[in-house]
């Protein structure tokens, strides 16, 4: 088990976007399998992007089963939204902006388009919080951050510790 080490906003590689991954061999498999286990190692986090530990791919890991049922554990490679439905507003967190939290507008239900860690095309709906987590994944692949997608910085962002005292739940992706 490698745990990465985590880039923290203000890192200027978080503003980059990713290429597309073409070449699928051991070493991309290795760094999936580290990518997942700094996901797993990061208190609350359910979702991590390759650009969150200086890695300029297209690659995400998701995973909410803590949090609710879902798909489970998920690879996904260049992936894409080709469509989205409905709209929710949930509260974020991000392990590479640790102190703050948001409320954000995203789609509740997608449709997603990937490959797999090991090449295959997949695709497949989403709803929920697995659905809000692998929005905000993407979004780190064109170095978008959560904060960027507030409707007011004054009113919908709080520091991490004074949500959590006040006996909320956010999702750390």
């Amino acid at each position: 088990m490698t745990v990465l080490k985590v880039c923290v906003y203000p890192d200027p590689t978080l503003r980059e976007k990713s290429i597309p991954v073409t070449e699928f061999d051991d070493r991309l498999r290795e760094f999936i399998a580290d990518l997942a286990d700094t996901m797993k190692s990061q208190p609350g986090g359910i979702g991590i992007a390759a650009p969150q530990v200086g890695n300029l791919i297209r690659v995400i890991c998701v995973d909410v089963t803590p949090r609710e049922k879902a798909h489970g554990s998920l690879v996904l490679v260049n992936p894409t939204i080709s469509e989205g439905r409905g709209k929710r507003i949930t509260r974020e967190g991000c392990m590479s902006v640790p102190e703050y939290t948001a409320n954000v507008r995203r789609y509740d239900s997608i449709t997603v388009e990937a490959l797999d860690g090991s090449g295959e095309r997949v695709e497949f709906v989403s709803m929920g919080i697995e659905s809000v987590c692998i929005q905000h994944e993407i979004d780190h692949l064109d170095g978008i951050l959560f904060l960027d997608r507030v409707d007011s910085l004054k009113t919908d962002v709080f520091r991490r510790k004074r949500f959590r005292e006040s006996g909320g739940e956010d999702y750390g992706t």
